[in-house]
């Protein structure tokens, strides 16, 4: 299981568009993807699953990714949401 935590930059959050470029690009990579804001969590691939977080600008999330390929898939994954919602960070131990 590989984790890190990203902060939403995009000024609107992740709304509908975002969300659905997200959902997209984890059902690509093969793993179990799961985000976590707050005391909510989502499945990655799931579109309304990801809206219902409610992530605002300036809101950090956690992911986790598992299963056969996690360091490739959580390296794309950590690429992906620094290019397209906001900036990477270490999780928080």
């Amino acid at each position: 299981m590989k984790q890190f935590c990203f902060t939403v930059r995009d000024p609107n959050g992740i709304h509908a568009r975002p969300a659905g470029a997200l959902s997209a690009f984890v059902k690509g990579l093969g793993c179990e993807v799961r985000i976590r804001n707050g005391e909510k969590e989502a499945d990655a691939k799931r579109l309304l699953s990801v809206m219902a977080l409610g992530a605002r600008c300036g809101t950090m999330l956690t992911v986790t990714v598992s299963g056969d390929e996690e360091e490739k898939a959580s390296h794309a994954l950590q690429e992906f949401c620094e290019q397209q919602l906001g900036q990477t960070e270490a999780p928080e131990d």
